[in-house]
């Protein structure tokens, strides 16, 4: 597929690895004889590793076909992550290395989650945007401390530690928005 084709969300092979087009701009030098080039910021599939890569708008790039499935977080094998399919419960494997710092947001029997594969072969996962988790280790509330709104640092049932409101107690479940 040509560079002046390729649109964001595209999937792309370039070098042997597989990015997905997440920003382009588009630049036509002023003068004569000027070739209008493509500049794409696309992250790795897997790993999200950031490249940019600059094209004029007849080089072409092999597009491959990301899918994905909703799948549901089922249990751990050794360190792999093993999520399976919300429809024919087809299971997909993932390593700890591929789910990266998105596991300290999976907890058992997730719904919501998104595997992305290629060619058949599960390459990423994508979370729920929010994840319900048990507050498991908090400092106390201070007392006359209610004038001001500190947050307190609190351990997550994951082992993930977050910042919550002063009123949050162990054992409370909160809604976790992941950055």
């Amino acid at each position: 597929m040509k560079a002046s084709e390729i649109k964001k969300g595209n999937v792309v092979e370039h070098n042997g690895t597989v990015y997905q087009v997440r920003d382009i701009e588009r630049s036509s030098p002023q003068g004569r004889g000027g070739n209008v080039k493509f500049r794409f910021t696309m992250y790795s599939v897997p790993g999200g590793v950031k490249y940019d890569l600059s094209v004029g708008a007849d080089d072409e790039l092999r597009e491959v076909e990301l899918s994905r499935r909703a799948s549901t977080f089922s249990y751990m094998d050794g360190s792999a992550f093993v999520f399976l399919d919300a429809e024919d419960y087809t299971p997909y494997q993932l390593d700890a290395d591929v789910v990266g710092d998105a596991a300290g947001y999976i907890t058992e029997g997730l719904e919501g989650c998104y595997v992305q594969l290629i060619e058949d072969q599960p390459v990423a996962v994508l979370l729920p945007p929010s994840v319900v988790l048990e507050v498991v280790d908090t400092p106390p509330e201070l007392k006359g401390g209610t004038a001001t709104k500190r947050p307190k640092p609190a351990k997550l049932s994951t082992g993930i530690e977050i910042m919550v409101p002063e009123y949050i107690t162990n054992g409370e479940k909160i809604l976790v928005g992941r950055a």
